[in-house]
């Protein structure tokens, strides 16, 4: 008898854990969090990449001023409804500084592709971003130094790359930043090139204030990311230039 009350105990036990660990999941997922708030889609900008040497998934976000409680959201696949918020599950993960904090960055190691969602708070609303598909296994982000540089004009060096190198372009993000990698000019384009302080083919612009003037033989980075519709960052070009 006593045996068959320790089963029936361990049994009881196991059915509390199991139920709940399945509400700690539903708490932690994005259609409860979002429940009875007032919300935007498409509101945060971000993408992912994949780190050239661990693999992990690198996602970037920019947080408007006064952005609150940022969070990191992913399914269980990337063969889930990426449109259903109940698929997404809270990760608590801690963002770091990118560009000296004028971006923000997750670090995320994933054995399997996933869909990817920042949220963070402002104005009494939650920001959503659109779905990332992450595809650090399928399609790994390439790293390289591979720009054309045109320095004829001083003080607007003009940047050249090629065009949709490896397929499934939607938008190009550029980073103009100094030395110790403060961002200067935080630009979009759809074509595949950009000129510093020129915005003619910009078509969206996260530089909160008017680009410095670049000073004579100092150095600076130019970061470029060829982005795709699904947000992965599929080509990444990191280069140091001097202006002469």
């Amino acid at each position: 008898m006593a045996h068959i009350n320790k089963i029936v105990t361990v049994l009881v036990i196991l059915i509390m854990f199991s139920c709940s660990s399945d509400h700690d999941n539903e708490s932690l997922s994005l259609a409860s969090y979002l429940e009875g708030r007032i919300f935007e889609t498409g509101a945060v900008i971000a993408c992912a990449a994949s780190d050239n040497e661990t693999k992990d998934i690198l996602t970037f976000f920019y947080p408007e001023e006064g952005a609150t409680n940022i969070r990191y959201y992913e399914t269980i696949n990337a063969q889930v409804d990426n449109s259903i918020y109940s698929n997404y599950t809270q990760i608590l993960l801690k963002s770091a500084p990118f560009f000296n904090g004028y971006l923000g960055k997750f670090t995320q190691a994933a054995s399997t592709e996933k869909w990817i969602i920042i949220t963070f708070e402002l104005d009494g609303e939650v920001k959503i971003s659109n779905p990332i598909r992450s595809r650090q296994i399928s399609k790994p982000t390439v790293w390289n130094d591979v720009v054309s540089l045109n320095l004829s004009q001083t003080g607007m060096p003009g940047f050249l790359w090629e065009d949709n190198p490896y397929g499934d372009n939607a938008i190009y993000f550029q980073v103009v930043s100094d030395i110790q990698n403060n961002l200067l000019s935080g630009t979009y384009t759809y074509e595949n090139h950009f000129q510093y302080y020129n915005t003619d083919n910009v078509v969206l612009n996260v530089t909160t204030q008017t680009p410095p003037a670049l000073i004579l033989n100092n150095e600076y980075n130019f970061t470029l990311m060829d982005v795709s519709e699904d947000n992965w960052v599929n080509w990444v070009v990191l280069k140091t230039f001097k202006i002469e």
